[in-house]
């Protein structure tokens, strides 16, 4: 099987290099890596350019990063797709290896796994764990869903229910995960392993108005869909993050 990791940037040359060594150093050998920059002027490209495993670069200026990762998805030729933030990086070596044994003795078309918010600055320090769990698609409705980063499907999935929609500025990977494992209902097996660290800071995350904002656009993700959430799905959600800060 054929990987492609893509990889969004905007001038993010004080951390991309993680997210570009996570890639470069997996011991799995078929990988496409495609970044999609968004035309950044702080040296991102430049560093980008310092790593031969890179398959291709495009950047222009786009519509925020929903729109770029469908450019990535555009341009994507492996059989496994999956997103690397590039404020993110893979823990561990055996990441890829791992998911596609998974994808290869399961029926699945979808592996996810977990994933470890850490501080900006300071990346050994662990903020909170994402354990995701088995799956079971009743759980969608009290507010469960895996950590997109963590997110690995056969590209034949997108190719059945689309890409992002960016109606949705920043709960665009929740539609589309919802769109995958409940409106279409695609089999996924759970990895239980860490295999992301992400620092904190995000663009959804980084205030409580965005917070806010976000879990807005969760509730409507429901309804473009046409799925019926329970009433208390959109509290649920946020409240199943609590027990995390207390995992390592």
């Amino acid at each position: 099987m054929k990987v492609s990791v893509i990889t969004t940037s905007y001038n993010s040359v004080l951390t991309i290099k993680d997210a570009l060594a996570s890639v470069a150093a997996q011991d799995y050998a078929n990988i496409e890596h495609i970044i999609i920059d968004g035309g950044s002027k702080d040296g991102t490209l430049d560093v980008v350019k310092r790593f031969p495993h890179v398959a291709q670069i495009i950047s222009e200026a786009d519509n925020g990063i929903y729109h770029g990762m469908n450019k990535g998805l555009e341009a994507c030729t492996g059989d496994v797709i999956c997103f690397l933030n590039s404020d993110d990086w893979y823990h561990g070596n055996h990441v890829i290896s791992q998911v596609v044994q998974r994808l290869q003795n399961s029926h699945c078309k979808v592996v996810y796994a977990d994933l470890q918010y850490v501080r900006q600055f300071n990346p050994e320090r662990i903020v909170r764990t994402w354990r995701s769990g088995h799956f079971r698609r009743k759980n969608i409705y009290y507010g469960w869903m895996p950590p997109h980063p963590a997110f690995f499907a056969l590209k034949e999935v997108y190719e059945a229910v689309g890409f992002f929609n960016t109606d949705l500025s920043r709960a665009a990977d929740y539609e589309l995960m919802l769109r995958i494992l409940l409106k279409h209902e695609v089999d996924a097996c759970y990895l239980p392993e860490v295999v992301v660290k992400m620092r904190v800071g995000g663009y959804s995350n980084a205030s409580l108005m965005g917070r806010i904002k976000a879990n807005h656009e969760d509730h409507k993700a429901w309804h473009m869909n046409g799925l019926r959430p329970n009433v208390f799905t959109r509290f649920l959600k946020p409240l199943r993050k609590v027990p995390q800060f207390f995992l390592r």
